[in-house]
């Protein structure tokens, strides 16, 4: 059995390096302490000098304080500091060293010179350290009011630490971040970082600026001007707050995040993981923000005695204070989370141009107009510009039960009920929409439609379809409508309606073979019409009127939001906008409010409405995950609906189609295997948005329609081939065609 080994007291040097290793770890360790020392002696210009990344030489000048000649002999031995006396003193700490340590490990790792000059003093003194000695007697020189402080050979014997800091780009990175940080912190000193033999400077602020300035000077255009500022007081935990944060227009690859407790630099887990959730709900995933944030915490409160580096502190009530920081962020990000600023060329204005200034202009006007433009013919003049006549211009509205229908799309959460239109009011809505269209042929069909049936009110949606069909076998469809492009397919490409700035790429198999389906199932007829339209009026909210060349048609604009959306599911998957909803909603309640609806078709034989609730709203949690992460549905661990995908900026679905959505999500989705769950989820998805909110904060529904909706269907939407025969799209009247009928008059 072998004796234990004698336990011997350490050399002193050994002691020291030891120490010195763990407060000095690398060059920006260092330099971040005598940053410190220089703001503790209330500079107002700090100049650094690093050379090989500070391992060969790193200087730090500034016009503080400076240091007394007769405390040169002491000022690098450990524990010697004027900022603390007493261990109650740090209780109420309000300078950056106090424990008198930074400069002697620097001494025991390199070689240390400090020049210094106080104001009393006639001229400057210059010292060298080694181990925390003086080598020689301070020695005068000329100098300037402050202190320089020269490093040289950081870390000359320690061979390992040396080693393994062999990257000098990376070691100077890391003191530029520190420099940049202190510098937006400390906007009142001039701050200058240069590499040794080069005559610009890396970083360079000027004295008396701004944080707001300094961002815009190190951190460029991009952050600033996507800065809110946040400030809040709290007298329960006694503490301030200043925030700049960016907004949810900006995002970087990484987070960027400046933390200061009582204007030292600092590192907090706690706050950062807490930055990170609440960017959840607002920035794509793996999208990051731009984050600074001071706090100013009652001293008695804090613990700076924490780690030898003193880049953590610990505080008390730190999950009080964090979450009160949270609150406030979370209201000022929401408060602009509902707009997203581009940056455009203004539209020129239009121009009039006279005869006669033209030809004053062009001598050559009448000659080159009588050769070069041909004849227009009346049937072949078409109104271009969709601004000039709009189709409710000329009375032609349809209001009473179908707005009174539309209208009523609340949902009251609080009474668990939705308010439903009854039967009665549908079979009214329907007889009008009958009517309208009856009137449009009417005025604007072919001579052969002019013929209509009499009709009896119970049979009104048979004869409506019949209409249509008439309308099919009659050839009202154009001949590009009618053609089938069993050719070899053109390559489309469709638009991202996503409001991020950052995309992720989508490489999922099954995604791109969805998209392939839709490529290969549109009809280029229909894309060519759709391409080119003028938006004539809205009929009622599931139809409208359009002009395309020389026709004119009549669209089921439900049907094609249908489609739109499912498309933008599909070629912005991942990439979606987030609605988060002011409250969250809990899904079993949304899902009681859906089994009450007619469409959901409960019977007693299903089960309890309960145990059907509770089976959605588990089934939902359990794919909780893959639905935030692909479709931007967030649900959170107590089964609460707390965002939904934006799928087009400034369109947003009904509220009251909400129930039975997330009913249709639970039961209509194919969950078990990838593409037909994709398909699915995005479908249902679609043919909720497709019921468009009949109120909106700024606009009514007739500009989404013409604006939003026809504008995205105008822009790059992929018409599937089954539209030209099931009157989702139909042509009611051309220009050539009603010419011959009115010429004769």
């Amino acid at each position: 059995m072998s004796a234990p080994a004698k336990i011997k007291k350490l050399d002193e040097v050994v002691v020291n390096r030891i120490a010195a290793g763990e407060v000095i770890q690398r060059p920006a360790n260092a330099l971040k302490e005598l940053i410190e020392n220089s703001l503790d002696a209330k500079a107002t210009n700090i100049q650094i000098v690093a050379k090989e990344g500070g391992l060969k030489l790193l200087q730090i000048q500034d016009n503080g304080t400076g240091i007394r000649k007769e405390d040169m002999e002491i000022v690098c031995e450990r524990f010697t500091t004027s900022k603390l006396q007493t261990f109650e003193d740090l209780q109420a700490i309000t300078t950056f060293g106090f424990r008198g340590e930074a400069l002697a490990s620097i001494s025991h790792v390199s070689l240390l010179t400090i020049t210094t000059k106080t104001a009393d003093e006639k001229c400057a003194y210059k010292a060298s350290y080694v181990d925390s000695k003086l080598k020689a007697p301070p020695k005068s020189c000329a100098g300037n009011q402050g202190t320089t402080i020269l490093i040289e050979n950081l870390f000359y014997n320690v061979a390992t630490r040396r080693k393994a800091l062999s990257n000098p780009s990376e070691e100077f990175n890391k003191i530029s971040d520190v420099v940049t940080k202190y510098a937006i912190h400390n906007s009142t000193v001039g701050f200058t970082l240069k590499k040794h033999g080069e005559v610009t400077p890396q970083v360079r602020t000027q004295h008396n600026s701004t944080k707001m300035n300094n961002i815009r000077i190190l951190y460029g255009n991009p952050v600033f001007r996507e800065l809110l500022e946040v400030e809040l007081t709290d007298d329960t935990y006694k503490f301030k707050m200043h925030a700049l944060i960016t907004n949810p227009n900006y995002t970087n690859k990484k987070m960027i995040f400046l933390l200061f407790i009582n204007n030292r630099l600092v590192e907090s887990s706690s706050i950062r993981k807490m930055l990170e959730e609440l960017y959840t709900f607002y920035l794509p995933k793996k999208s990051y923000p731009w984050c600074y944030i001071s706090l100013e915490i009652n001293p008695q409160n804090v613990d700076v005695n924490v780690h030898p580096t003193k880049h953590e502190v610990k505080f008390l009530h730190e999950n009080s204070v964090i979450e009160r920081m949270k609150l406030a962020l979370d209201e000022k990000l929401s408060g602009n989370s509902g707009s997203k600023t581009f940056y455009v060329q203004a539209r020129l204005p239009k121009t009039d141009i006279t005869k006669e200034v033209l030809k004053e202009v062009l001598p050559d006007y009448e000659k080159d107009k009588s050769n070069k433009m041909k004849k227009i013919h009346p049937r072949e003049m078409i109104r271009t510009d969709s601004s000039d006549q709009k189709l409710h211009k000329f009375n032609f509205t349809i209001h009473t039960a179908m707005e009174h229908a539309k209208n009523n799309d609340d949902i009251d959460f609080e009474n668990e009920k939705v308010e439903n239109t009854n039967r009665n009011d549908e079979k009214d809505v329907n007889k009008i929409q009958y009517k309208a269209r009856k009137q449009v042929y009417k005025y604007f069909g072919h001579k052969s439609k002019l013929e209509e049936k009499n009709t009896d009110e119970d049979n009104t949606d048979n004869e409506e379809k019949n209409v249509f069909e008439k309308s099919n076998e009659s050839g009202i469809v154009t001949e590009e409508i009618s053609k089938e492009t069993s050719e070899s397919k053109n390559s489309y490409e469709f638009k991202s309606y996503s409001i991020n700035n950052f995309r992720r790429e989508v490489k999922l198999t099954s995604v791109l073979k969805l998209r392939i389906e839709v490529e290969n199932a549109c009809h280029d007829g229909l894309k060519h019409i759709l391409s080119e339209l003028s938006f004539v009026g809205c009929i009622d909210q599931s139809s409208a009127l359009v002009q395309s060349g020389v026709n004119l048609y009549l669209c089921n604009t439900q049907k094609l939001a249908e489609e739109l959306f499912y498309e933008i599911m599909l070629y912005d998957f991942a990439n979606y906008g987030v609605i988060k909803f002011s409250e969250a909603l809990p899904l079993y309640d949304i899902a009681m409010l859906g089994l009450d609806t007619e469409e959901a078709g409960w019977t007693e034989e299903d089960g309890p409405k309960e145990e059907l609730a509770t089976n959605v709203k588990e089934l939902l949690l359990e794919k909780a995950d893959m639905l935030k992460e692909y479709f931007s549905i967030v649900i959170d661990k107590k089964g609460n609906l707390k965002s939904l995908p934006v799928l087009l900026e400034k369109y947003f679905p009904s509220v009251s189609g909400l129930p039975l959505y997330i009913l249709r999500l639970a039961t209509e989705v194919e969950w078990s295997s990838e593409q037909p769950c994709f398909r699915t989820v995005c479908r249902e998805t679609a043919k909720y948005y497709s019921q468009m909110s009949p109120t909106h904060d700024v606009h009514d529904w007739k500009y989404i329609t013409e604006h939003v909706l026809y504008a995205a269907i105008k822009e790059s939407f992929l018409p599937p081939k089954h539209f030209a025969h099931d009157s989702t799209i139909l042509q009611i009247a051309n220009l050539p065609d009603l010419y011959k009928v009115f010429e004769r008059c």
